[in-house]
């Protein structure tokens, strides 16, 4: 049997072609496995109710048909509210809460990162503590602050809360750890830069796959945010609730509800699609640093 050989760092490793072979076959078994959920979401928008109904359940639509798109888009029209105001509510609060987590994640991380002192071991381990818990566990906290500060019903009652997210703080972390090298910090002070532009001419330019990671993660938790119990205001609601409330018509609108899922979907993996080699290289060097 042929033999393929090749060299990785000093070690050098050899493996059959019926090696290689069950491996991708195992790739593709695991592919075709987890990519079921999202095969049948895209045939369930396009089936008429006779067939969602149907049990057991059928994976591919038989008769496929745009009704519940249309009748959607005719309930979205006919919404008191215009459903324009709900996607402007929707992508301010994404664009404001990716810009802040961002921003301020990136501040701590540096800090945390290429700064010594006293207590800066004991806020990692609180970082990496609360990567344990839920985000259900801050939510009466995070009224009550909210509440405290004024913000209950208004856009930032979400966007503030996010901000604080623990996760894009210790995979920037970990990056500037194991990207930006501390010489080339030494370098710019010598030449007279200041720190806050040390910060944003030379180490997140280094660490922009760890940055859009983030971006990626807040979009992806924000989008199908629906304000919770932070925002009553019918014209501050995002889009995520008028769909919710769509659906919520009764079991005539599970066809609806089959079409607003599949549209609640596709933004966020084609931003993903777009990005994942920097998603794979911040999580790869994250999960390396020590």
């Amino acid at each position: 049997m042929a033999r393929i050989k090749f060299q990785m760092g000093k070690r050098r490793i050899s493996r059959s072609t019926g090696g290689d072979l069950v491996i991708l076959l195992m790739l593709v078994l695991g592919a075709s496995f987890m990519a079921l959920p999202m095969i049948f979401a895209i045939s369930n928008a396009f089936k008429p109710l006779n067939e969602l109904f149907l049990f057991p359940p059928r994976l591919f639509v038989r008769n496929p048909t745009l009704n519940n798109f249309r009748d959607l888009f005719i309930l979205m029209a006919k919404s008191w509210v215009p459903m324009s105001r709900y996607i402007f509510n929707s992508l301010f609060i994404v664009v404001m809460g990716m810009i802040g987590n961002v921003f301020f994640a990136s501040l701590a991380a540096y800090a945390l990162s290429k700064h010594k002192f006293p207590g800066a071991n004991v806020f990692m381990t609180m970082i990496v503590f609360s990567l344990m818990f839920a985000k259900e566990v801050t939510n009466i906290p995070n009224y009550i602050t909210i509440a405290y500060l004024g913000m209950i019903d208004t856009y930032w009652a979400v966007i503030i809360p996010s901000w604080g997210s623990t996760l894009g703080l210790y995979l920037m972390k970990k990056f500037m750890d194991s990207m930006v090298d501390d010489s080339m910090i030494e370098a710019s002070k010598i030449d007279g830069a200041s720190e806050f532009r040390i910060f944003w001419n030379v180490v997140m330019p280094i660490v922009k796959p760890a940055w859009l990671t983030m971006i990626i993660l807040v979009f992806q938790e924000l989008w199908r945010t629906t304000g919770g119990n932070f925002i009553y205001a019918e014209h501050l609601k995002t889009l995520p609730y008028a769909l919710n409330q769509i659906v919520a018509g009764g079991v005539a609108r599970q066809g609806v509800g089959a079409a607003t899922t599949l549209l609640m979907m596709v933004i966020p993996i084609i931003v993903f699609v777009f990005n994942q080699s920097k998603i794979v290289e911040t999580m790869g060097t994250s999960g390396l640093a020590n």
